[in-house]
């Protein structure tokens, strides 16, 4: 049994953030209704396309149902407001104002259903100077601080390559729901989550916020590097790059003896992580003069016989293909509705040592639509005074 089954959550949501929160509680059991406007989601038209089928969609909207309605009619908003009153939780990201000049907002919903769980996702949180700007992902990675830490010293600004700000706020918004779950199933209370991609985005820059709150400077883009440990790093050799981490002194004895310079562990400039970090343009150029002379596999190797933590530099082909993603049984097969067969990532939450099934396929707009009202119908009925 999953541990949300029995759970009721309508997401008005579209492109990652919101439906990432919502995915995440549909892997876990809960029942996600996601409402659609009649063109559906933004990011169905986003390729790759699969016979008809965004595949981005897909990996984001998994085990949910869809439902179309029109929220700027009568009758769409009525239906809307009876699927909320149905719920235990709504997600929905909206800028902040639409859903309450609706009718729907949480005021309004929790004076009928004070147990209500209802997390809206934005871009700058509910109130506040900023509170009516949008964003995306990259607006806001710039907004955070992200792109000025991200990228070789001197160069342009860097975004980094995975939309993080739009996940990680999905991710908080997932956490905040279940956490609410908790104190709405013991008080029948429930709560307004506001989770703003701005403050998500910060939280999870800890080391660079307490790094500018600690010395009054700036955190500075290293490239690969880190500001405050060497040598941690992607590293040259002859056919390409790969990364190392020595992250203490023990492993940093172990690197200076698979390239045969010993005498560096004596040096006081290299003497602990935070010499080696304040001279590592220096250790640097010392090891890539090695590095450069073998290839990728051969320091691969030797650090692997000396306990060194290194890695190639994956694309996701052979991320994807790697041993331990099959054995942990990440990838999973995904048949799209229209019949196309695909892989997806799963959930990479094991219970119990076994991966999490995916329980459904994506929807097609719209697909649930008569039956989830023609349920709701028939509640109101069963619930209507004889």
């Amino acid at each position: 049994m999953h541990p949300l089954q029995g759970i009721r959550v309508i997401e008005f949501c579209e492109v990652a953030a919101g439906p990432f929160c919502g995915m995440l509680l549909a892997d876990m059991g809960a029942e996600i209704i996601k409402v659609e406007r009649a063109q559906g989601d933004a990011m169905r038209s986003w390729p790759p396309i699969s016979a008809g089928y965004s595949e981005n969609f897909a990996s984001l909207n998994r085990g949910k149902k869809s439902v179309v309605l029109d929220l700027k009619s009568e009758e769409g908003v009525a239906a809307a407001h009876d699927l909320i009153m149905s719920a235990d939780a709504v997600i929905e990201n909206f800028r902040p104002g639409v859903m309450d000049r609706k009718g729907l907002g949480y005021d309004a919903m929790s004076q009928i259903k004070p147990e209500l769980i209802y997390c809206s996702i934005s871009a700058f949180g509910q109130s506040g100077p900023r509170s009516r700007e949008g964003g995306f992902d990259l607006t806001m990675q710039a907004m955070a601080g992200v792109m000025s830490v991200t990228g070789e010293p001197g160069g342009a600004p860097v975004k980094c390559g995975v939309p993080l700000c739009d996940f990680v706020s999905g991710l908080y918004g997932a956490f905040g729901v279940v956490s609410a779950f908790r104190t709405a199933s013991e008080t029948g209370k429930g709560a307004h989550l506001d989770v703003a991609m701005l403050g998500a985005t910060l939280a999870i820059g800890a080391l660079q916020t307490s790094e500018y709150f600690g010395t009054g400077q700036d955190p500075r883009k290293l490239g690969s590097a880190h500001p405050r440990n060497a040598p941690y790093q992607a590293f040259r050799a002859a056919d390409g790059y790969f990364g190392m981490a020595a992250g203490n002194n023990k492993l940093w004895a172990s690197v200076c003896g698979v390239v045969d310079r010993e005498d560096l562990v004596a040096e006081d400039r290299f003497s602990n992580p935070t010499q080696r970090a304040a001279n590592q343009t220096e250790l640097l150029e010392l090891l890539e003069t090695v590095f450069v002379t073998k290839p990728v596999q051969h320091w691969l190797d030797a650090f692997a016989a000396a306990g060194v933590p290194s890695s190639p530099i994956n694309t996701y082909s052979q991320a994807l293909g790697d041993p331990q993603v099959a054995h942990m049984g990440y990838v999973q097969d995904l048949a799209l509705p229209n019949g196309a067969q695909t892989k997806t990532f799963g959930s990479p939450i094991l219970f119990d040592g076994a991966p999490n099934p995916i329980g459904s396929a994506p929807p097609v707009l719209g697909a649930n639509t008569d039956e989830v009202l023609r349920a709701l119908r028939e509640e109101k009925t069963v619930r209507a005074p004889a």
